[in-house]
Formats: structure tokens, C-alpha cells, sequence
């Protein structure tokens, strides 16, 4: 079923046209010609069936006898086909919120996640007859959608190289607009943007991961810290050497580079030790 231009008459020039026939109806029957008429009546009432008005960013859909005539986009009055049945559509953009979805991600962590749909009828004729209520159909679909994408990312993850829902959200809306797009083709709807609105873990395993990622941000501080430390204390001790201050052999320079590392990389202030003889003594 696609969508096509159902036949039209101004509205203005047929409303003229109801009230010509009307008048003509009135002074037939006061000049007794009977037939003319109810031949005039019959065209006024049929006119008149068929006018139809037209909201901005509307569709009408026109059935005449269980057969689909078209679609009327112009806004504005218009007769059409008589004696059919007319149904509105309309073609203005819409949101949808859905409900928070309980799913399991691709590592089987129960997650919570929602999304908001924006979307627009662009086919009337599909919206009507290819699906029951495309309305449904949008949430049902969504809905589905959603978990769909959900189950194929990893709610976070502690490489930099994988896609996750966390870190990833425009890709992940971009993943759901296009597979969402390819559900909703038949039901002559467009997608124009997802994106994701509620991203958490379930709550039965919230402090739990809430606990791991403490902990991988901690490991993640003190590599930084250890790294940065050894290239100061790499640093100092050439420095010390090039500028000719201290003269350290092997066991030396392995003890200073511990009291360097210890006094930056430890969490609490150093204390300093006093020594009044050689490491050799």
C-alpha cells in the first residue's frame, strides 16, 4: 500500500456550487419541475458529503466503499469523493517516552535503560491500513528495539577499544534509530532521533559494580601516579648526576630511587630520616 493523491475539488468553488444547486432545488419545486429538482437535491447532498477540511500538517484518508481513494495533503477545504468515510492522520513530529526496560547487557548484568523516540507519519496509507493502530505499533516496536541494542553492548567496560552504552551513547542512539527505522518502514513512519533518556545498572547489582568501578578508577590513579613517578625520579637522579652533585654507584642509586619513589608515590607525608653514616656501615 503506498500513499496517493485522492481526488479534490476546491472547497470554496463547491460550497458555491451546493448553494446554486440548492436554489435551483427551492425554485424547481415552487415551479413544480419535480424532477429537476430532486436531481439538483441529489447533487447538493452529494457535494455536501464530501466537504472536508484540512488541518497544517494533516493527511485525510478517503475510503469510498471499502476501497482506499487517496490521501488529502493540502490544508484548507476541499470536496472529495461523496459519500465516503475520511480518516485524519497526522503528520506532525511526536515523542515517545518509553517505559525503564529491566534487560540483561552482552556480559548478562541486568541494566535498566529508556529511550525517548521522535518520529513522524510519512505514508498515511501504510499508517492506515498496513498495521492495527500504528500508534501501538510505534511503542511496541520501540520497546522492542531497545532491548535489542541493549543486549548488544556492555553496560561499561575497562578497555578503551570496545563500544559500550555508557561511553558510546550517540553511537548506541545512532544503532537504535537505524534498526528501529528498518521496523517501522511498513508502518509508514520516520524516525528522526533516538536517544537514550535512563542508562543504570539494576539495582540488585548496583553496589557491586559501583564497588569495581572504585576500584578500577583507583587502579587506574595510581598507575598514572607510579608512572609519573619513575620518570621524575629517572629525572632527578640524571640531573643530579650531569650537574656533577653526587658521584652514586649501583647500590647507592637503587636506595635513592626507593626514598624517591616511596616520598611520591605514598599517601601520607614522609618522614625523614636522618643518616650519620654510609649505607656501608
Amino acid at each position: 500500500m503506498r500513499e496517493k493523491d485522492a481526488w479534490v475539488m476546491n472547497g470554496f468553488a463547491g460550497i458555491l456550487a451546493i448553494i446554486v444547486l440548492l436554489a435551483v432545488t427551492v425554485f424547481s419545486f415552487f415551479q413544480e419541475y419535480f424532477v429537476l429538482g430532486a436531481i439538483s437535491l441529489i447533487l447538493a447532498v452529494a457535494l455536501g458529503s464530501g466537504v472536508t477540511l484540512v488541518q497544517p500538517n494533516q493527511s485525510v484518508v478517503v475510503i469510498f466503499l471499502g476501497k482506499y481513494m487517496g490521501s488529502i495533503r493540502k490544508e484548507g477545504i476541499a470536496i472529495t469523493v461523496p459519500f465516503s468515510n475520511r480518516r485524519t492522520i497526522s503528520l506532525r513530529v511526536r515523542n515517545f517516552n518509553s517505559k525503564r526496560l529491566k534487560v540483561n547487557d552482552v556480559n548478562g548484568n541486568p541494566i535498566e535503560i529508556a529511550a525517548v523516540i521522535v518520529f513522524k507519519v510519512v505514508d498515511s496509507a501504510k499508517a492506515v491500513f498496513d498495521v492495527d493502530r500504528y500508534e501501538n505499533f510505534v511503542e511496541i516496536q520501540s520497546e522492542t528495539a531497545i532491548r535489542a541494542v541493549a543486549t548488544k553492548y556492555p553496560y561499561d567496560t575497562f578497555t578503551e577499544n570496545e563500544m559500550t552504552l555508557r561511553g558510546n551513547a550517540e553511537e548506541v542512539s545512532d544503532h537504535l534509530a537505524k534498526d528501529l527505522q528498518e521496523r517501522l518502514t511498513v508502518s509508514g513512519v520516520e524516525i528522526i532521533e533516538t536517544r537514550l533518556t535512563h542508562l543504570a545498572y539494576s539495582t540488585e547489582i548496583a553496589q557491586a559494580m559501583l564497588q569495581r568501578q572504585q576500584a578500577s578508577a583507583i587502579i587506574a590513579a595510581r598507575k598514572q601516579i607510579v608512572e609519573g613517578a619513575v620518570g621524575m625520579v629517572q629525572d632527578a637522579i640524571e640531573q643530579l648526576e650531569r650537574d656533577g652533585i653526587v658521584d652514586l654507584d649501583e647500590e647507592r642509586r637503587v636506595a635513592m630511587t626507593n626514598n624517591l619513589l616511596v616520598s611520591i608515590v605514598s599517601d601520607h607525608g614522609t618522614q625523614p630520616v636522618v643518616n650519620t653514616g654510609t649505607l656501608y656501615q
